[in-house]
């Protein structure tokens, strides 16, 4: 296995910003999974490669729009009509989905090399997001193992949900420097740790 190399570059930062009064509203970190992957569905054939979602991870994904399923090694989570994000703690995870999605399915397309995963968590999480994206993070409506794929300006982002405080957001690579540097000023107000 190759050691990654974070994109954050000099932008990461351990230690406490913005308001050190009290205890941070959030912590932020990189999670740096071993496989980022999306599975796309056929038209018609959503049901197969959610089945075949579940053959590779383990992981039952619910009907409908956002839906997903989060543990603490693997998640998936519906980014758009039949097209699925899925990742995996370990590496192998597109050859694992390639085998089990039949090639009348879908596609699956391994994006490892170009996303970063950032994790948001702490009681102010939904509070920071807000002030980015145009969503209702409220448990009730974003609720846990949900995703969205959205966009701040023209960053896209696919966030899902990963507990009842905490959120995982998937963003090109080439624009993680910039959007951690956004979301560390955003969360400034209510104190930060970066891990």
């Amino acid at each position: 296995m190759v050691e990654q190399v974070s994109p954050l570059g000099f932008a990461w930062k351990p230690g406490r910003h913005g308001n050190v009064a009290g205890a941070p509203g959030v912590v932020l970190s990189e999670t740096r999974p071993g496989s980022i992957v999306q599975a796309a569905a056929f038209p018609g054939s959503e049901k197969a490669v959610m089945t075949a979602i579940k053959v590779a991870t383990g992981l039952a994904l619910p009907d409908g729009a956002g839906g997903g399923m989060s543990t603490g090694t693997k998640a998936a989570f519906g980014i758009a009509p039949g097209r699925f994000l899925v990742v995996d703690q370990v590496e192998g995870l597109a050859e694992r989905l390639k085998a089990a999605v039949w090639i009348k399915d879908g596609a699956v397309t391994d994006l490892s090399h170009g996303r970063t995963a950032i994790r948001i968590a702490g009681p102010k999480a939904e509070w920071v997001l807000s002030k980015l994206f145009a969503i209702d993070f409220s448990l009730a409506a974003f609720p846990l193992g949900a995703g969205r794929a959205t966009q701040h300006h023209d960053i896209l982002a696919a966030i899902q949900r990963t507990g009842p405080d905490r959120f995982d957001l998937y963003v090109f690579r080439s624009f993680a420097r910039s959007f951690w540097t956004l979301l560390l000023h955003s969360a400034e107000e209510v104190g930060c740790e970066v891990l």
